[in-house]
């Protein structure tokens, strides 16, 4: 007999490493940035927060220093796109390959080595489950309730008229780039310290790209997030209990998934305005496009 607590537990870990994610990446979007580096920074935190997790015993020191790597190298990515105003979209794709190239060099010497146990929290799941709720309701509240949130909002909408307010575009855009890759850090450490307990090359397996969807589908809103969140938590889970009751699922498919994600995204962002306006809400106005103080 299936116990609807435990499923719904099983459902909160699975969903967890991408609501990180997302709840970073929409804070980003809604300053009027569109970072596809989601998933290299992702698992240069899943690595670092390993590495740093197993040299010193704590799992939570792993996942602050998780945090740390996951906004440092999306420095990378603001450099390239706020100061030097590369394209958007090329840079969070180079972001993404030089993160899993980064990963796949320095995560070598630490395949097959055991992450260290993580005390549980209420209800026996650990306490980066319950963060990543305590997030979805902090960030709505952050951008919906607070002066510096409705810069940011103002800042995605229109850089032009908040540069004009004396605003600045650049500090608050580089900011939320930070926070995205912060963010994705801890859920790229989720995977490595608290689900798969080891590190593993790729082990991502495009989570990242799965959370970048999700920002879309949720119409750029946290509680919107939390349910994409949750809807692939319950398909990850009812893949598990497919399997354990025997039923079969090709390895193809799940081989293929990454990749599918990457085509939904890619798609669902080229058509984001058009889905957004059938939603009856409109992505940020400024999302994807460059600030020069100059124009």
């Amino acid at each position: 007999m299936i116990d609807p607590l435990s499923v719904f537990l099983l459902l909160l870990a699975a969903a967890t490493p991408i609501l990180f994610a997302a709840l970073g990446e929409l804070v980003a979007e809604r300053a009027g940035v569109l970072n596809l580096g989601v998933e290299g920074m992702m698992i240069t935190g899943a690595l670092a927060g390993f590495a740093a997790a197993y040299a010193t015993g704590s799992p939570m020191i792993g996942f602050l220093v998780a945090a740390l790597a996951g906004a440092t190298i999306s420095l990378i990515f603001a450099l390239l796109t706020q100061v030097l105003l590369a394209n958007q979209v090329a840079s969070g794709l180079a972001l993404t390959l030089f993160g899993l190239g980064l990963a796949a060099l320095f995560g070598k010497p630490l395949e097959g080595i055991k992450a260290p146990a993580m005390t549980p929290g209420p209800l026996g799941i650990n306490w980066i489950v319950w963060l990543g709720l305590l997030m979805v309701p902090l960030v709505w509240w952050f951008l919906n309730r607070t002066r510096p949130g409705l810069i940011l909002r103002g800042v995605g909408e229109n850089h032009d008229a908040a540069h004009a307010l004396g605003y600045s575009v650049r500090g608050v855009r580089v900011a939320a780039i930070a926070f995205g890759g912060a963010m994705a850090g801890v859920g790229g450490a989720f995977i490595s310290i608290a689900t798969v307990l080891q590190w593993t090359e790729g082990m991502t397996a495009g989570a990242g790209w799965i959370a970048l969807a999700i920002v879309v589908f949720s119409n750029w809103t946290a509680l919107g997030v939390l349910a994409g969140a949750w809807l692939f938590g319950g398909v990850t889970v009812l893949q598990l209990r497919l399997q354990a009751a025997g039923v079969s699922v090709p390895v193809q498919l799940l081989s293929m998934a990454p990749y599918l994600a990457t085509i939904i995204v890619l798609v669902m962002i080229s058509a984001r305005q058009k889905l957004s306006r059938s939603a009856g809400k409109a992505s940020p106005g400024s999302l994807g496009q460059n600030f020069h103080a100059l124009r």
